[in-house]
């Protein structure tokens, strides 16, 4: 099984394209990480919001294979502790079926990648910025594949 974070916005600082790049490494073996970045939907004084959030809606779901599991970040989603996770990773694995995790831009997803998705997920109630998600999503998936290996890195 393979995952994809599909992400819009570009440009991390360093600080969060290291860390990202740390647990991509991590996952190579049980879950390869691939990132998607898309550019965000045109926002600002005269433009419409909304077009922008079609816009980005467009993208992420032109960039989405056939059949592939998608997971929606999102803050109206369903919150999963690190053991949830990896329940959650046990049964995805069991479908054979590839992951996309989507990231939405400053306003969130466009009702239609909401529509598509087979699942939302939200990281809690704290607002986060969307480059630190792509971070926490990476160090969470590492984390559910030890818990399902065995491997010591969670304690809890």
């Amino acid at each position: 099984m393979r995952a994809r974070l599909i992400a819009v916005g570009e440009r991390m600082p360093a600080w969060v394209a290291e860390g990202f790049a740390e647990y991509r490494k991590r996952l190579s073996h049980d879950l390869p990480l691939e990132l998607i970045e898309l550019k965000p939907g045109v926002r600002g004084k005269g433009r419409d919001d909304a077009r922008a959030i079609q816009d980005e809606g467009a993208a992420i779901l032109a960039a989405l294979p056939r059949d592939i599991h998608v997971v929606a970040l999102d803050g109206r989603g369903k919150t999963w502790s690190s053991e949830d996770l990896a329940a959650q990773l046990a049964k995805w694995r069991m479908s054979g079926r590839d992951l996309a995790f989507l990231i939405g831009g400053p306003d969130g997803h466009a009702p239609e990648v909401l529509a598509r998705a087979d699942q939302s997920w939200s990281l809690g109630p704290l607002t986060l910025p969307h480059m630190l998600v792509r971070l926490v999503l990476a160090e969470q998936l590492y984390r559910a594949t030890t818990l399902l290996s065995g491997h010591p890195y969670h304690r809890a």
